[in-house]
């Protein structure tokens, strides 16, 4: 079974109906593709200027690894053991940086000058785990700009509730006694917006 396959089985009542990024994307939904790039877009972006490439290079490779991902998504299959899709990413972006740097070099440099491609190879070396990429920095900034998109899908009290307790870290009594409401209405405020978080990024991000 392929990834599209197991997306379809596990939305067979329709692509519409399913809040998951990833098999609304992979259905053909283009606000579920954009989303995905504004999510994934910046840390695709810094993984490349990782490797050492210019600004506008970098630009120019991130753009290259979501074009081979719209056409590769369909491949990813979440429910593969080990699979993650930070990880799968990180593996397009790192070829095509390569690819990058291969044709950079391959152009006529002055004698006694750097050798991009040697230095490349020696940065991504095969010891080198795309976990590494898949750290929880990376997550934390995937969360941060998903919680962005999703904030506007919420009542001022209710994002509130979730900000304070969650990202703020404090207690559900201080929070319910300073927004005037129940404890328990911060609870539900909370598991709420931590459900629809988990949805949005069903099988691309492992959430607690």
């Amino acid at each position: 079974m392929n990834g599209n396959d197991i997306y379809m089985s596990a939305n067979s009542s329709g692509c519409s109906t399913s809040p998951s990024l990833l098999l609304r994307a992979c259905c053909g939904e283009s606000l579920a593709w954009q989303r995905m790039v504004q999510i994934y877009g910046p840390l695709v972006y810094n993984w490349a200027r990782r490797t050492g490439l210019q600004p506008q290079d970098a630009a120019d490779v991130a753009q290259e690894t979501f074009a081979a991902v719209s056409t590769r998504l369909s491949r990813f299959d979440p429910q593969q053991a080990g699979a993650t899709f930070r990880g799968w990413l990180w593996t397009i972006t790192r070829n095509k940086a390569a690819d990058f740097v291969r044709a950079r070099d391959a152009q006529p440099r002055a004698r006694g000058g750097s050798d991009p491609a040697r230095e490349f190879a020696e940065l991504f070396s095969p010891s080198e785990s795309t976990n590494n990429n898949s750290g929880d920095a990376d997550q934390r900034e995937v969360v941060r700009r998903a919680l962005a998109i999703l904030r506007n899908h919420f009542e001022k009290t209710t994002w509130q509730a979730f900000w304070r307790t969650v990202i703020d870290d404090c207690r559900p009594e201080d929070v319910a006694e300073e927004l005037g409401v129940s404890k328990w209405t911060i609870y539900k405020a909370r598991s709420r917006v931590l459900q629809r978080l988990r949805s949005e990024l069903g099988g691309l991000e492992e959430l607690p």
